[in-house]
């Protein structure tokens, strides 16, 4: 291990293992820059610019936040989610595809616009939804974090079962270059027949984003690794040297 060869190795190691230190201590440092949010605090409407960019995580304090968007909902991309809590009664929500005026890129942020007790008047409210225009009009609402795709029942597997940007984006028209939230918006506002969704504040509390701090140790894992590593490939030479020595002593003893 004190040969020139593996000491450089070492070196490179420690510099690769410095880096990821530094990953591992930024991705801690996001982990615990989360602090507490005050009473009211997420009532105050923002831009949505100001709290989330497109494609980001939304930060644990901001979940629940108040925002307001300007655009239009895109035609035809109004969608059933099933499985939709409304305080005590289960129903469903009406979704859409509303594009935000004024972005460089085309951007879209998904929308829960209401709800319905049944299915059939979930349906008749998105096909009316569907058949109106793409008037301009501007939406206030609460952002909650993407919930991730879940498996649709057998007997219908058109359904959505949660609230996923990425899986209504795939049912989208007009995505080509589109730059989708990963939150999404619940309109403070019901659309059409829809009840207006029931959406409390957030109660304040301490925050601990558990992702950056799963990233945090998992870069620390890999420091640990390219020591490791090292360590491993010095003691296969010093192993296989002492091979070859030991099958030359035993072929002069021969």
């Amino acid at each position: 291990m004190l040969r020139p060869r593996w000491l450089a190795m070492l070196a490179l190691c420690l510099v690769v293992a410095g880096v990821f230190a530094w990953l591992g201590q930024w991705q801690l440092g996001r982990a615990l820059d989360t602090s507490a949010t005050t009473p009211g605090e997420t009532e105050q409407v923002l831009p949505i610019e100001q709290v989330v960019e497109p494609g980001a995580y939304l930060n644990s304090p901001l979940v629940g936040q108040k925002v307001q968007v300007s655009g239009h909902f895109v035609a035809g991309d109004f969608i059933v989610v099933s499985e939709r809590m409304n305080g005590d009664d289960q129903g469903f929500w009406v979704t859409g595809q509303f594009r935000l005026d004024g972005t460089e890129n085309p951007t879209s942020l998904a929308v829960a616009v209401g709800w319905a007790a049944t299915l059939e008047k979930a349906r008749d409210a998105a096909s009316t939804l569907n058949a109106g225009g793409q008037s301009t009009s501007t939406m206030t609402g609460r952002l909650i974090s993407d919930e991730g795709p879940r498996v649709p029942p057998r007997n219908d597997p058109d359904a959505l079962r949660s609230m996923s940007p990425a899986a209504l984006l795939s049912r989208w028209h007009d995505i080509a270059g589109l730059d989708v939230y990963r939150p999404y918006l619940v309109a403070d506002q019901p659309l059409g027949s829809l009840v207006r969704i029931v959406s409390h504040a957030p109660a304040g509390g301490g925050g601990l984003n558990w992702l950056n701090l799963f990233y945090a140790a998992e870069w620390a894992v890999f420091a640990g690794f390219a020591f490791y590593l090292w360590y491993r490939l010095a003691r296969d030479a010093w192993e296989k040297e002492v091979e070859e020595l030991a099958d030359a002593q035993g072929g002069e003893l021969a």
